[in-house]
Order: C-alpha cells, then sequence, then structure tokens
C-alpha cells in the first residue's frame, strides 16, 4: 500500500513508526512501521573515520536495530534504508528519483493496463552466485501475501490479481496474478489499471527472495553468515543491536558503478550522542539535535531537502472519551502545529495543517496540498466550544483519564510534552504521557488498546493516495477503529479510476472527510536534514522513498 510520489517533505529519528503510519510507521505508516518510521533527516545515518587499509568506508548511524531484514517483515524506515542497499527489487528509483529499470532492464504494459510483463537482466545475480529469476519474486510476493505471513506489508500486494483474496483467507496462492513464464521473465496481472505501479515496485515489500535458499532455510535473512543479498552491498557482519557491516556486493550487475568499499552502521538512538560522534569523526553523517537547530542549520555541510511524510496522533475512537468526534476535534484545534514546528521540532520543518505532504502534482499541475488547502487550524475558542458540546452529548461531568503514548527518543518525548502543555492551557485538560519502545508500542496500537498515540507516516510510493488508503476499513495501518463505507469507497476510486482528474477529485474528497471525522491529527510534515563530513558525496536522498548509497563515495 503506501508509496509514491513527485516528492517533498520530512522525515525523523524512528518514529514510527508510520506509515505507514510506518508507522508508523510505513508506514504508515509505516508506518509504519506503518508504516514507516523515522524521524528528522530519516537517516539519522552517519558517521566518519579515516582508514589506514585504503577502503573507502562510510559511517552511518541506523539509529536502532533493524526490525527484520525478511523484506516482508521489515515494513519501516530503520529496515528499508539498509535493505535499500542490500537488495533491489524490478524497479529502483534513479537519481531524477522516478522509478527506472532496476532487476528488470525492460518491461512490456498491455493496452488495458493490466498485465505487465518484465524482463530480468541475465547479469542479475545474488551474492552467492545463483542467478536471481523470475521465480525468485514470485516467491517472495506470494511469501508476502500468505496470511501465515502476518506481513504488515502485505496490502501493497492487493494491487495484484487475487493478493488480496488471498492475504484475506479468501483464494489461493494459485490465484494470485504473478508467475514466471521463463528464468528471466515475469507475468504480473493486476486487479485494476494502476497508474502508479512501477512506483509501487520500488518498496523494499516487493524486493525479490532467494527461493532456493529460503527453502532451505526460512531464517536466511537474520544473520550476516546466511544473508543472500541482490543489491550494490552485501551482509559482512551484523552485531545486534550495536553494529553493522555492508561491504561492495562483486555480484551486483552494476558494481562497477558502486564506489564505497563497505559502509558500517552503528545504532545510537540519542541525537546528542550521534553529533558528538559526527564532531569526532566517528560518523559521515548526522542529524542536528533540535537545540543546536539554530546553530547549525545555515552551515556548508548541512544538506537540506523534502521528504515525503508526515507525523500525526491517532485518536482510538473504540475508548472513550474519543469515541465523540468534538472532543476529537476539540483536542485538534487545541495544538499549535506552528509552534511545535519551529520550537520544538526545528530544523526547518513545516507545520501539517493538511495529511497528504507537499510535493504529489495534479494533473493540472498543482500541487495536492496547495489544492486542498489547509484542513486543520489552531483554534483555542473553538477547541473550548466543542469540548463543552462533546462533553454534554455524553453526559461528562469530566472526562475519563486521558493518556498520550508515543515511541520512545529525545524529539518524541518533547513533541509529547508541547501536546500536553497545550491541552492544559487551552482545554484545561491535564494529560498523562507514556512512552514504550517501539516494539511494544507498534503491537499495543495496532491492537486498539492506546487511547491517544504518536504516529508517522513515511511514504512508501509516489502517489497521494498511500496515506489515505491507510484509514480504510480493516487496514493493518488504520490503528484507530475508523470504518466508512463513503471514505472506503473514494480510496478505491482514488486507487483505480483512469480519468486521473475524476481520481484526484475522489482523493480530495477523502482528505476532507478525514480531517472533518478527525480520527488522527496532522502535526508537521518531515524533511531531510543532514550534516555531512567533507568529502561525503553521491548519497541519493529520495524525497518519497529510501536513501541509497549505489553512487555515494568518500574522498
Amino acid at each position: 500500500m503506501k508509496k509514491h510520489l513527485l516528492f517533498l517533505l520530512a522525515i525523523a529519528l524512528v518514529l514510527f513508526l508510520a506509515a505507514c503510519t510506518t508507522g508508523e510507521n510505513a508506514g504508515e505508516e509505516q508506518e509504519e512501521p506503518d508504516s514507516a518510521e523515522t524521524e528528522s533527516g530519516e537517516e539519522e545515518s552517519e558517521g566518519t573515520a579515516e582508514e589506514s587499509s585504503g577502503e573507502k568506508i562510510l559511517y552511518l548511524n541506523n539509529g536502532i536495530e533493524p526490525t527484520s531484514f525478511d523484506p516482508s517483515i521489515g515494513f519501516d524506515a530503520v529496515s528499508w534504508d539498509p535493505l535499500n542497499n542490500l537488495m533491489e527489487g524490478l524497479t529502483r528509483l534513479d537519481q531524477d528519483h522516478k522509478a527506472g529499470p532496476g532487476v528488470a532492464e525492460s518491461w512490456d504494459i498491455s493496452d488495458d493496463g493490466l498485465t505487465y510483463t518484465f524482463h530480468l537482466r541475465e547479469d542479475a545475480n545474488w551474492s552467492n552466485g545463483d542467478p536471481v529469476v523470475a521465480e525468485d519474486f514470485v516467491y517472495a510476493w506470494k511469501y508476502m501475501l500468505d496470511p501465515d505471513t502476518a506481513s504488515p506489508a502485505a496490502f501493497l500486494g492487493y494491487f495484484i490479481k487475487g493478493g488480496e483474496a488471498y492475504n484475506t483467507g479468501e483464494g489461493s496462492a494459485d490465484d494470485v496474478g504473478v508467475r514466471a513464464v521463463d528464468e528471466k521473465t515475469l507475468e504480473v496481472e493486476l486487479e485494476q489499471p494502476t497508474g502508479f505501479f512501477l512506483d509501487v515496485l520500488t518498496n523494499p515489500a516487493f524486493f525479490p527472495v532467494n527461493h532456493k535458499v529460503a527453502q532451505e532455510n526460512p531464517e536466511w535473512h537474520a544473520e550476516a553468515d546466511t544473508f543472500v543479498a541482490n543489491g550494490p552491498f552485501m551482509l559482512e557482519s551484523w552485531e545486534h543491536n550495536v553494529e553493522m557491516v555492508f561491504a561492495k556486493n562483486p555480484e551486483y550487475w552494476d558494481a562497477d558503478a558502486v564506489k564505497l568499499d563497505k559502509v558500517h552502521f552503528a545504532m545510537v538512538n540519542d541525537t546528542n550522542t550521534q553529533y558528538q560522534m559526527f564532531e569526532s569523526g566517528e560518523l559521515d553523517t548526522a542529524s542536528i539535535p533540535p537545540e543546536m537547530s539554530d546553530q547549525l542549520i545555515d552551515g556548508d555541510n548541512v544538506f537540506i531537502g523534502p521528504y515525503g511524510g508526515l507525523e500525526f496522533y491517532r485518536f482510538n475512537i473504540t475508548k472513550e472519551p474519543f469515541h465523540n468526534k468534538k472532543i476529537r476535534q476539540a483536542f485538534s484545534y487545541a495544538i499549535d502545529r506552528q509552534e511545535i514546528a519551529e520550537y520544538v521540532v526545528k530544523n526547518g520543518v513545516e507545520p501539517a495543517f493538511g495529511y497528504v505532504s507537499p510535493g504529489f502534482i495534479t494533473p493540472s499541475g498543482e500541487d495536492f496540498r496547495d489544492v486542498n488547502g489547509d484542513l486543520v487550524a489552531f483554534d483555542p475558542e473553538k477547541a473550548k466550544q466543542l469540548l463543552e458540546e462533546g462533553m454534554a452529548e455524553e453526559g461528562y461531568d469530566e472526562l475519563p483519564p486521558i493518556t498520550l503514548s508515543y515511541n520512545t527518543s529525545d524529539l518524541n518525548k518533547a513533541v509529547a510534552e508541547a501536546l500536553q502543555d497545550m491541552f492544559i492551557q487551552h482545554l484545561d485538560v491535564e494529560v498523562s504521557l507514556e512512552n514504550q519502545e517501539w516494539a511494544v508500542f507498534a503491537e499495543a496500537q495496532q491492537n486498539l488498546e492506546l487511547q491517544f498515540s504518536r504516529s508517522s507516516f513515511i511514504n512508501d510510493y509516489n502517489d497521494p493516495v498511500n496515506f489515505l488508503e491507510s484509514f480504510i476499513t480493516d487496514s493493518y495501518m488504520n490503528r484507530t477503529g475508523f470504518s466508512s463505507e463513503e471514505y472506503d469507497a473514494l480510496i478505491e476510486k482514488g486507487r483505480s479510476e483512469t480519468d486521473e482528474e475524476a481520481r484526484y477529485e475522489a482523493l480530495f474528497e477523502a482528505e476532507k472527510l478525514l480531517a472533518e471525522e478527525m480520527i488522527a491529527t496532522p502535526i508537521r510534515y518531515y524533511n531531510t536534514v543532514v550534516l555531512e563530513a567533507e568529502g561525503v558525496t553521491g548519497i541519493l536522498r529520495h524525497p518519497v522513498g529510501y536513501f541509497d548509497l549505489k553512487y555515494a563515495d568518500k574522498q
């Protein structure tokens, strides 16, 4: 599901966590995560040090341990970024941030837009020397869709004919529209025309899996000595929760383009510590601690760019008092997003007054965000009025206890504390805070155990439907208890309508409905703000996607 675009905005340290939603996670949000979830300067990557060996080694920071290097399970930024450099799908985001050839050197699309035939490179190999074959994609995608896998990315496979039916137990693997025509030809049949399908395929969830290795050892992805890669780098060593070392993959079809010998990933989940490591030469890149933004943001060694994503908070509408729409709206109107962006998160991030990030271009050539305008606002008086009305509707003399939950990080804590202060100041409501480690937090949010909780969404592919589809009924990325036939119908049209103007109109209406129901309140968009050591060049930071070290260099 999530994934798209003409690029934009922001992302940070592990938030997720995602969108998803990644999410938060991825996605989510994810997500979270939901998709997809990280924080300001998505890569929180960092590092640098001189090597007596003469090797070119780039020192980065992944923040925390990847959730998984199984492409179907590691559906979040802390897994996506490293995976995108270990593996490669049919398509790969190019230097212009567009879906270009990857393992597939070319493809044909049927006139009705339903059948894609991919032609795999003859010289595409795995790091163990095996050829990358069409069956590796068939195996990987059906594994992702297998309900027993419980992949958080499975919804992305619903574009494929029979994918949703198989994943929901109403169909079989044999009905999934993906087949190996021969060793180097893959045919994919879609449920309906999907103009952004090539963008969807850049998501790591669609990476191939060496089916022979996986059938022999289902845990092939868990350790360096069993991991097989087909991307620019291979996994040389992995000390869990401490560090990972990637080495140039000599079997990669485009190995001559790879300049680095190795990439060293630390796992430091503290913005100040990783910045100190950058200053001491232990990291080649770093995110800027918020409290140092004013003095560092204008430096010559700072990269600033857009990143497609959103930090937001979900209301669990199955729990009091947020089953009441006016109370949800009241809490949203009490949030001063400009203050949070400017004085808490800093680093040039923009406050979010809508859900879809800037950078998605409409058929008329305008930005989606500009066309649909501001859908949320800061209005303390309206917040108080809505709270009174909502409490009256529920017969409350006082609100039930409210707990705001967030996944552990120093920045997430700072944002949560700012929200806590605003609710006291503008609503006279005391809110308790709780933080949880990511894995615990993500599971609790998915199980609707949290009342009011932080999320982040990093776009999975280049289309505005990516975020909006997170809130359809029964979506893995929903995590709010929300269900609306009207909303579901708008999203369906936003996925399949072949008239682009009509498709975007459906997406405009879906976003407005989301704001009216206020099942989630946006906080700020992501951007990429990264300190780079002198001599580091060529790191591709895609506005919607994952950072790419294929062309990176270090002098």
